[in-house]
């Protein structure tokens, strides 16, 4: 997935994963996943995606700042 910040693209394809957190398993409509990423430049992003259930029921992909990112990695 890309997204473009202030004229930068980002691509979860070239980046790091930090941390992985499903909940559910593939199919269940209440089922989801976030994966946090970094990009090369220290770029934070958190990738959401899942069932329509879910709360993430439309894929997405959300800048953080590190201290957010931190705390994210941490919880």
């Amino acid at each position: 997935m890309q997204k473009t910040v202030k004229g930068k693209v980002y691509d979860t394809e070239k980046m790091t994963i930090v941390k992985n957190k499903t909940q559910g398993t593939y199919g269940d409509p209440a089922g989801y996943e976030e994966i946090l990423f970094m990009a090369d430049d220290g770029a934070y992003f958190l990738y959401t995606n899942g069932g329509e259930a879910s709360p993430y029921n439309k894929e997405k992909l959300t800048s953080m700042c590190k201290a957010k990112a931190e705390a994210y990695k941490n919880s």
